[in-house]
Order: structure tokens, then C-alpha cells, then sequence
């Protein structure tokens, strides 16, 4: 599996404060590890994202990406808090 990041969730992540940074890449390694871990929260998204998934980084923080079968990649869209990415 391939991980990937658009530049959006490379602007917004460097936009987000340290721990929130440092909790990604915790919760990264585990996703790779173990997608269905329950504090992940995996889940698919509907409206607007219809398509997509959010995994749980911290509190009120997600991180939206999407998967692609063919290439086996997981490129994540964008990171944020809740009322930044739902609006």
C-alpha cells in the first residue's frame, strides 16, 4: 500500500499545531497496521465527500482520504477539525 498526500493536506498540515502533527503520524503507522482499529473510527463520508472516508486523529481533528483500488494508494485530501472539513 502506498500512502500519498494532495497539497492541500500538505498546506493544512502544516497549518495544524505540533501534537496534532505528531498524532497523525501515530496514527498513521496504525492505520497501516490495522485499518479497522476502533480508535481510528474509519468511517465513509456522505453529501459533498460522498466517496470518501475520515479516520480520527485527535479530539475534534480528522483526516479525509480516499482510496485508490487500482494503484493500491491511499491519498489523503485534507486535515482539519471537524467544523473546518463539514462546513
Amino acid at each position: 500500500m502506498q500512502i500519498e498526500y494532495s497539497r492541500r493536506f500538505i498546506k493544512n498540515f502544516k497549518k495544524c499545531p505540533k501534537y496534532i502533527q505528531e498524532k497523525f503520524s501515530e496514527r498513521l503507522e496504525l492505520f497501516l497496521v490495522n485499518r479497522s482499529a476502533e480508535i481510528l473510527n474509519e468511517h465513509c463520508l456522505s453529501g459533498k465527500l460522498i466517496g470518501f472516508k475520515s479516520i480520527n486523529i485527535s479530539g475534534d481533528y480528522r483526516a479525509i482520504f480516499e482510496v485508490i483500488d487500482k494503484k493500491d494508494v491511499i491519498y489523503f485530501i485534507t486535515i482539519g477539525t471537524h467544523s473546518q472539513l463539514y462546513k
